[in-house]
């Protein structure tokens, strides 16, 4: 009687075991993969909260695409970025996890497929499964950088393949593309008529500039390209519940891209009033809002580095995000590891096998926590694998 679509095996793994017992036990649990800034001391300055008292939230005058003022806002922060991206080529949604949704349902019917990269953020395959289609994966390759392995790319394309996503920088590698591979992808999904989707809500925390990456596909390319962003991950505000779509490509595709588009957010009208009339005001404050996280990140990633310098562990290079990929001497499996670490040292990172990496053995941590319990977590993780 119900979908098979929700069919997902629910049965805890030993880890989310392990952690249960511990907290009922009331044991220390230093968190390593916190990915939440208001659960850090990051939390918003209340003055931008505020906003959303605007009394023109009591009014309920719904636009599909999204209030006008609002997709404006979004379209000057693409044009910080040096990015030029009309109002109308924006939709407003709830969040990232919808802008796939419509996506999907936009660009797939049933038993089409999408690629998505490896290793990654392990959310494709559940909303794929919600929209009844499925996910190819395309490996990014290291050596000593990411990439993204095009041959493999264009190797994974199926007759039924949509879309191929791209996650900008990737979670958790913190790989961007670069100018390169990014012509080469528009240029094989207009050749095999295939849309892009590129996910950008890390974007704006690169730990340096470089001109050779791309930061946004939201330039009309060769090919129709949908970019992702957020109040999430860009202003640290998960709770405020706003996303949007830039759409971009060939006139004529993205204009009928859009026309559709409008049809289904108009279906869900989904982003609430009062976050739409505060967006000016958000994205006004964004350096204020970006800038103590992107220095907590910062600083943890310099402490692990120098923790782990000389060690049998190696922090793999990132050109930005939230996370840090550390490389560990395969003598235990990643969940004999991860066990040990939570059991035996009260440190709860994840395993590399979370995000899918190809091969063991990978820790990945997040850089948000508290800078105290960032190190006495590092310094956890190292003492295990010396």
């Amino acid at each position: 009687m119900l979908s098979s679509r929700t069919r997902w095996e629910r049965a805890p793994n030993r880890l989310s075991l392990a952690l249960d017992a511990r907290r009922r036990r009331g044991e220390e649990v230093v968190d390593l993969t916190v990915s939440n800034p208001t659960e850090v001391g990051l939390q918003a300055p209340a003055e931008v909260l505020s906003l959303l008292g605007d009394a023109g939230g009591a009014a309920y005058a719904p636009d599909p695409r999204g209030l006008l003022p609002a997709r404006e806002a979004v379209a000057a922060d693409f044009a910080r970025r040096g990015h030029s991206v009309a109002p109308d080529r924006l939709v407003l949604c709830s969040s990232t996890s919808e802008a796939y949704a419509w996506l999907f349902k936009l660009l797939a019917d049933p038993g089409d497929n999408v690629l998505v990269p490896r290793p990654s953020y392990p959310l494709f395959e559940f909303l794929a499964d919600l929209e009844s289609i499925s996910v190819r994966h395309y490996p990014l390759v290291y050596d000593g950088a990411w990439h993204v392995d095009l041959a493999a790319v264009e190797e994974a394309i199926r007759p039924r393949t949509r879309a191929i996503v791209l996650v900008n920088p990737n979670n958790p590698t913190g790989s961007f593309v670069s100018r390169t591979e990014a012509g080469r992808l528009l240029g094989l999904c207009a050749r095999r008529g295939l849309s892009l989707v590129s996910d950008e809500v890390f974007a704006d925390f690169g730990f340096a500039p470089d001109p050779s990456r791309v930061t946004s596909f939201a330039d009309d390319g060769a090919a129709l390209a949908f970019s992702l962003g957020g109040l999430s991950k860009s202003c640290g505000l998960p709770q405020l519940k706003l996303g949007w779509i830039a759409v971009s490509g060939p006139a004529e595709q993205r204009a009928e891209a859009l026309a559709r588009l409008e049809i289904v957010a108009d279906t869900y009208l989904s982003v609430a009033t009062p976050v739409q009339r505060a967006l000016p005001g958000i994205l006004a404050r964004l350096p204020d809002l970006q800038a103590p996280i992107a220095a907590r990140v910062r600083r943890n990633r310099g402490a692990l580095d120098e923790r782990l310098s000389g060690s049998p562990a190696t922090l793999l290079a990132s050109d930005g995000g939230w996370t840090a990929v550390v490389q560990v001497p395969a003598t235990l499996t990643e969940e004999e590891r991860v066990l040990r670490l939570l059991e035996r040292d009260g440190v709860l990172v994840h395993p590399g096998f979370f995000f899918d990496f190809a091969r063991e053995a990978y820790l990945v941590l997040s850089l948000l926590p508290r800078p105290a319990d960032f190190d006495r977590g590092a310094a956890r993780v190292l003492a295990d694998v010396l």
